[in-house]
Formats: C-alpha cells, structure tokens, sequence
C-alpha cells in the first residue's frame, strides 16, 4: 500500500492534541506512523463512520482519532477520549 502523504491537521485536532497527557501524544505518534504506510493496520482497528467520508481508528483502549482520505493526503478531524475523540464531545 502506498504512502500517504500530506497529513493535515485541523484547527480542533491541534487544540485537542495540546490537551492530551504526553504519554497519549507518544502513543498518536506511533499510530500515526502505522497509519502513514497503511491506514488498514490491525493495530488501529480503523472504522468507516456511518454514510461520512470520515474513518475512526484507535490510540489505545480508550482514545481515538478521526481522519479523512483525500487525494491530496490524510485530514485528521479529531483526537481524545473515545467520546471525544469521535468529535461527539
């Protein structure tokens, strides 16, 4: 699978981001290695969301991410807690 390129961070993702304790930031940066050479890693347990263009995949346990694939790259829309993480909080 080829990498992607491009990642783009939103607004709201880098605000949540800055809140996470470091031991969450580490562990987003090591998903977000697997996830740039196959966003389909076993260890992300990426999920479409619904009827959206949005995908979910896992930090660990309890935190989550959400991303979008376009052709110019990967726009990750939100990160935290499960809930929020999901951008429902």
């Amino acid at each position: 699978m080829a990498k992607i390129l491009n990642p783009v961070f939103t607004h709201k993702f880098k605000k949540q981001y800055k809140k996470l304790p470091l031991n969450i930031q580490n562990k987003f940066n090591k998903q977000l290695k697997l996830l740039e050479e196959n966003y389909r890693h076993p260890s992300l347990q990426t999920k479409k969301m619904g009827n959206t263009a949005y995908f979910e995949a896992r930090i660990d346990l309890h935190n989550r991410f959400t991303f979008e694939i376009t052709e110019e790259g990967i726009n990750f829309i939100t990160i935290g807690s499960h809930d929020a993480g999901l951008g429902k909080k």
